[in-house]
């Protein structure tokens, strides 16, 4: 969306070719981008800040709720009528929470009750800066106020009271967009963006994406004689959530080869198997792990004692119902998970959980991962009722986990191991 809105050719190695991606790139082109793939480049061909041009069609993003979020930002103050839609999961969730600040930026939305897709987006003529304090912790919400800054006369301020990932802060600075990010007396963050200011084409290496990662590294770390290493992860602090958890459960993880690449921080880590141990997990953590509470809950199922997870509301407006998802699988696979408020309390089972079932995944990438990989802990084999929706965020899952050991099938998961192998960029 960046490269899409710059001067000039922005080329992107390491590109994540999930379907979120796709659904993304064809929005743009649809926009007026210029967008295509040469070998293992992608390259965009921009239209500069409140460049684009009117769709001649409904813009469909699939299931990419971040795409949806973030186009609306970036279209909300350029003086288009754009009609957006998604899959019937992305149809379900709320997008009241990007609307509120978009439209006080001067956008106009028809939507369905809550702010649901499919909707009409007029974006704004005469774009009001705005100063907003984002009243739950969501990186999504500050990326569309930002990206929607980039058209907008004078500054727009956003203030969050618990800091969220800055993925989208460090990709403006890095195409010289007008940005300034101040650290608050509680610990939050305050982001300034200017408008008008010209952002210029550059070229990208995407680290790996460390929810991915978390797949063949829990694996790793619950199946007895495992260890993989996965190179290249983005280690940003206000994403490393799932590894200071794992390393809280008595998990062994290495790092190695640190560095800095596009921006971001970015280390090799190993994971190897060893006995966990439960864990209380702070609600301030659940921006910087948001996506891994189901692998994270993978771990705690195998773990000895109780696992809490603390303040995961935010798990209920997922692609899923998370937090139910959670529970309702775990029970199914004869682990002892409740909810408590908006906690989910898991009694690990020091060992191997009972498995046996199959999971529904109700169009949840994370959600059927998470439960595949569980089943390589499990006495009994556990299955999933839809592996389509895998291809979203993870491509080439079942054939990568195959490929270190794992015996992922249609009917099951077997229990062979993970053999001693170091993979290629995961997620990237």
């Amino acid at each position: 969306m960046i490269g899409a809105s710059a001067v000039g050719e922005t080329r992107i190695r390491g590109l994540l070719e999930g379907e979120d991606v796709l659904c993304t790139a064809a929005a743009l082109q649809a926009l007026g981008a210029h967008i295509e793939k040469r070998g293992d480049v992608w390259s965009v061909i921009g239209v500069g800040v409140g460049g684009f041009l009117p769709p001649e069609n409904i813009i469909d993003v699939g299931n990419a709720g971040t795409a949806a979020r973030l186009l609306m930002g970036l279209l909300a103050t350029q003086d288009l009528k754009v009609h957006l839609t998604g899959d019937a999961s992305l149809r379900s969730r709320p997008m009241n929470r990007v609307i509120v600040p978009l439209s006080q930026m001067g956008a106009a939305f028809d939507a369905r009750e809550g702010g649901r897709m499919p909707l009409v987006l007029h974006g704004a003529p005469e774009p009001i800066p705005i100063e907003y304090d984002v009243p739950v912790p969501s990186a999504q919400v500050k990326s569309a106020v930002l990206l929607a800054a980039l058209n907008t006369p004078g500054t727009t301020t956003v203030t969050e009271r618990e800091a969220t990932r800055d993925h989208t802060e460090n990709m403006l600075r890095s195409f010289g967009a007008d940005i300034e990010v101040s650290v608050l007396d509680d610990g939050g963050r305050q982001i300034a963006v200017t408008g008008f200011a010209e952002l210029t084409a550059t070229d990208v290496t995407v680290p790996g994406d460390p929810s991915s990662a978390a797949y063949p590294g829990v694996a790793a770390l619950i199946v007895p004689g495992s260890e993989v290493t996965v190179e290249n992860i983005g280690m940003n602090p206000l994403r490393a959530g799932l590894f200071e958890t794992l390393r809280e459960m008595g998990a062994d993880l290495t790092y190695a080869n640190e560095r800095e690449a596009a921006g971001e921080q970015v280390a090799d880590v190993t994971f190897r198997h060893g006995a966990l141990t439960g864990v209380d997990i702070p609600a301030a953590r659940a921006p910087a792990m948001i996506d891994e509470y189901p692998i994270v809950a993978v771990a705690a199922s195998v773990a000895s004692g109780e696992t809490r997870m603390r303040g995961v509301a935010e798990l209920r407006v997922k692609e899923s119902d998370r937090f139910r998802a959670i529970l309702d699988g775990l029970a199914a696979c004869g682990v002892t998970a409740r909810a408590d408020g908006d906690d989910i309390v898991i009694q690990g089972c020091g060992g191997t959980p009972a498995g046996g079932a199959e999971i529904a995944v109700n169009l949840d990438h994370r959600i059927g991962m998470s439960f595949i990989v569980l089943g390589l802990a499990t006495q009994n084999p556990v299955s999933i009722d839809d592996a389509a929706a895998i291809g979203t965020s993870f491509p080439g899952f079942v054939d990568l986990m195959n490929g270190i050991g794992t015996d992922v099938s249609q009917t099951g998961i077997s229990q062979t191991g993970i053999s001693e192998i170091g993979l290629p960029e995961i997620g990237a």
